[in-house]
């Protein structure tokens, strides 16, 4: 879990760093969007890089499900009765929240591709004009949209802070300065991937990006 959980951050900010190309305007980021179908060429075909790149990241999602399946099984098998009285956990928010935030992300992640990837939902659907289609997808007028996508990345951060700090202790830090640090840069990563996505939508909501 914690390794397909890292191969996901990877990945999650590569693509803030590319979706903030955004600021450069319609024509940077759109010439971004369409050198990443050359990647690899011309060794590989085009667009193949990408395939390649969906594949292995649809694999570590499903690694990611299957091993909180897993481990949510080991946990009531652990423990069969149910506590008679259950106290109070003390534990972040984050922690506690990491199933239902785990669906949440789950949903996004499928009407995102569905959204921006597919183009089936997106008002504009121009696959030769990414930037276009950002624009498009937060307009005032679609502000459900925006609105459904901060709750997404905010679950994200949430889950993004207990994870990584979860995946360190699992790697082998076991010390309490090494907590301590693991606790700060968890944090200090959720909020930048946080402010870097959210970022987005609501420039073009107040129109900075348009």
């Amino acid at each position: 879990m914690a390794v397909t959980g890292l191969l996901l951050v990877a990945f999650l900010y590569a693509h803030m760093i590319g979706n903030l190309k955004i600021f450069l305007g319609a024509e940077s980021f759109d010439h971004y969007a369409h050198w990443l179908r050359t990647i690899g060429v011309p060794l590989l075909p085009e667009t193949w890089y990408l395939w390649i790149q969906r594949f292995a990241l649809t694999v570590a999602v499903v690694g990611h499900i299957v091993a909180a399946t897993i481990l949510a099984r080991r946990a009531r098998k652990a423990r069969p009765v149910r506590y008679v009285r259950r106290t109070k956990v003390q534990g972040s928010y984050a922690a506690r929240t990491m199933r239902w935030g785990g669906v949440i992300i789950l949903l996004f992640v499928i009407y995102h591709i569905l959204d921006l990837t597919t183009g089936t939902l997106n008002p504009n659907a121009d696959a030769q004009h990414p930037y276009a289609n950002v624009v498009a997808d937060f307009a005032p007028g679609r502000w459900y949209v925006t609105l459904f996508y901060a709750l997404a990345i905010v679950s994200v951060g949430f889950h993004l802070r207990h994870g990584l700090f979860s995946a360190v202790r699992t790697l082998g830090q076991r010390t309490l300065r090494g907590e301590r640090i693991a606790r700060a840069v968890a944090l200090v990563l959720s909020v930048v991937l946080v402010a870097g996505y959210l970022s987005v939508p609501f420039a073009v909501l107040t129109g900075l990006v348009d």
